[in-house]
């Protein structure tokens, strides 16, 4: 100052009663689970490099897209630690949205392409093509809502093919590569931090595969197909992947606990015209723990189905729910077409 003397400010932390969050409009997981009593218990822990529970809880934060599906996790992990140090909330939050029960058993995978049956039955007069992705995180690295801007710029991966900084992609070939800028979700999370500092994409000699780094999670390989062949995009995925952040009891860990379990998402991109008019198919979809969502206009009448949750299901158990459930939204439309009724489709629970 221009007299010489410095001001500290000092942010007096007050107990965990007054600084509890106001959730009576929150309408995300973290809200319809957190109580002051699991608040208490976490409020004083701290993980290794510094996170703390405050950090993860996020009132109001609303987490965009298919990433959330139905309901927002209102919640973002700092560090692989914070799932364990804060596993009171993190585990209730993940039951409450895979619909699967956190307990002492490794969770189930399985890479075998071999294992998937039908998938080569798909009606490609609906079916138009597929996509997977699979989220990771490097050991040893705060996750990006935590991660400092030396530890982005390190995070380099040996993959064979072609390297493009963010920085120096333009509009058109960002839009190409479906990147999007930050997200509301990722500006209000700190996620975006320097954006588009250490952001790139790697792609594969042919294209065939593309590697985000450092845009939502550490990595995000994303494999399309316009043929809409399920079996050999899972092979190809697979293939490719090499270990990360893996824990007994969660699986593959990433910032979101919406991607924990196998960080998987199976897309099916499909026309249909009659079906989604009708009432019920959103029972149907949750029946079949599929979550869909328009992806052209009305006239275009074209959808992407995908897996609602990521975690109680090896690889290729939530790859075969969503073939199975794509033959049975395409069999409901062919019905549909004919005038017909398909309250005798609806399935039970999965």
């Amino acid at each position: 100052s221009k007299t010489g003397h410095t001001h500290t400010i000092l942010y007096l932390k007050r107990s965990p009663d007054e600084e509890f969050p106001d959730l009576r409009r929150n309408a995300t997981l973290m809200g319809q689970i957190l109580t002051p009593a699991m608040y208490r218990r976490q409020f004083h822990r701290c993980t290794d490099s510094g996170v703390i529970f405050d950090d993860v809880i996020r009132p109001g934060l609303e987490e965009p897209g298919e990433r959330c599906g139905p309901v927002s996790a209102g919640c973002v992990a700092g560090d692989a630690q914070s799932y364990i140090l804060f596993c009171d909330f993190f585990d209730r939050v993940i039951e409450a949205y895979h619909k699967h029960k956190v307990d002492s058993q490794t969770p189930n995978s399985d890479f075998n392409h071999s294992n998937l049956k039908g998938s080569e039955d798909l009606d490609r007069s609906y079916v138009l093509g597929c996509e997977m992705t699979i989220v990771r995180s490097v050991e040893d690295y705060c996750f990006p809502i935590h991660c400092s801007r030396g530890e982005r710029r390190h995070n380099k991966n040996d993959l064979p093919g072609q390297l493009h900084l963010l920085k120096d992609l333009d509009q058109e070939q960002q839009c190409a590569l479906k990147l999007s800028p930050p997200s509301q979700f990722q500006l209000r999370t700190g996620a975006a931090r320097d954006w588009p500092d250490a952001r790139a994409v790697w792609l594969s000699d042919d294209n065939s595969l593309v590697v985000w780094i450092n845009i939502e999670d550490h990595l995000k390989l994303v494999t399309t197909r316009h043929d809409a062949d399920v079996a050999e995009a899972f092979k190809f995925i697979f293939a490719k992947l090499h270990p990360f952040i893996w824990k007994q009891q969660l699986g593959w860990l990433s910032s979101s606990p919406t991607e924990v379990g196998t960080g998987f998402r199976v897309r099916i991109k499909l026309r249909l015209k009659l079906l989604p008019t009708q009432r019920r198919l959103q029972d149907v979809l949750i029946r079949l723990r599929l979550h869909m969502v328009s992806t052209g206009t009305a006239s275009t009448g074209v959808y992407t189905v995908s897996n609602a949750g990521t975690f109680g299901e090896s690889e290729v158990a939530l790859t075969q729910l969503v073939v199975d459930g794509v033959k049975l939204l395409v069999n409901m439309e062919k019905i549909l077409e004919k005038n017909g009724d398909i309250d005798e489709l609806v399935p039970s629970q999965k």
